[in-house]
């Protein structure tokens, strides 16, 4: 995960995003406007990815800019401390009907010192917010896009300190740990190293091994066939020729929504009726939103894999 932001947010295209080169939010928010990595994230007051602890403060007004973090907030009981999210922050359903919105892609500093805002949490700083709210005297925290399970725990136990709510996320932490490992160790894994296409849009831009997305892959024995697409390139763009060649024998689609892909859409393409994933039903379907962000719905994204995977394999040996 560094684009500066396929899934950010919604008002800029993905492809542009993927163009300018910026894997900073792969996983921000594929997310449906409701409408609704990470080497280009700005330094904050507590990042997210380092070791500076998040600062304690146990009453908040609090504005969510990031999809994830409003999640995290919500899973944690902390959602009393919000008082406006970002046009991206659509789950739960309290979220996707919160009174105060803000334009992801347009935020104004002004309008949130108007809140009486005193921290602001984001995934990235869309250009130089957060001087401008320091410069109000507004606290940031960032939590940039994950890399790893880890970087997705840290974020929500620094949101936990954040907002008196230690305790809460030290258990969502647990649970979130436990359930990833049920699912994965419930999962059956192919014999041989399995391959696969993991669809970010309808360009075809994908994601290699080394990302969070393929580190969730990797545990499942699939073998990504963007891994060779393009040298120091994780989120190349494959062709239909590339892909057609490779004969994934799993297809997983993270456009249902943005790009309203599916299993029929992906078959009707021409020359994929070829692929073992189309031929043999093996072309998964996952929520954009799930597969985009890298909170308590993770757990969700590793448990449809898992039983993507079982169905391979049953259905291979068959």
């Amino acid at each position: 995960m560094s684009f500066q932001s396929i899934r950010q947010f919604r008002g800029v295209t993905r492809r542009t995003f993927l163009a300018v080169g910026a894997a900073a939010l792969l996983f921000a928010a594929c997310g449906t406007n409701t409408k609704g990595a990470t080497d280009t994230v700005a330094d904050t007051v507590a990042p997210a990815a380092s070791d500076t602890a998040a600062p304690e403060i146990s009453t908040n007004k609090i504005v969510s800019l990031s999809a994830t973090a409003t999640e995290m907030l919500y899973a944690i009981g902390a959602e009393d401390q919000l008082v406006a999210v970002d046009n991206y922050s659509n789950y739960p359903a309290a979220a996707a009907t919160f009174k105060t919105k803000i334009d992801a892609a347009q935020p104004s500093a002004e309008a949130i010192a108007a809140l009486n805002a005193t921290v602001v949490l984001l995934a990235y700083d869309p250009g130089n917010l957060q001087k401008q709210l320091e410069a109000l005297g507004v606290k940031v925290w960032t939590g940039s896009a994950a890399t790893s399970f880890d970087d997705s725990y840290k974020q929500i136990t620094e949101l936990g300190e954040l907002t008196g709510k230690a305790t809460e996320a030290s258990a969502l932490v647990a649970s979130m740990k436990e359930d990833i490992q049920t699912a994965v160790s419930g999962a059956k894994i192919p014999d041989a190293s399995a391959s696969y296409f993991y669809e970010l849009d309808n360009t075809y831009f994908s994601v290699t091994s080394n990302t969070f997305i393929g580190q969730i892959m990797s545990q499942f024995k699939l073998q990504n066939i963007a891994d060779t697409a393009e040298t120091g390139n994780d989120y190349p763009q494959l062709s239909q020729e590339a892909i057609i060649t490779a004969n994934p024998q799993l297809v997983f689609l993270a456009d249902t929504k943005c790009c309203q892909q599916n299993a029929k859409t992906v078959a009707a393409r021409p020359g994929w009726n070829k692929i073992d994933a189309v031929t043999n039903g093996n072309v998964v379907e996952l929520d954009d939103d799930v597969a985009s962000r890298w909170g308590p719905r993770v757990v969700d994204l590793v448990k449809q894999i898992a039983a993507a995977v079982t169905t391979f394999v049953e259905t291979s040996k068959k």
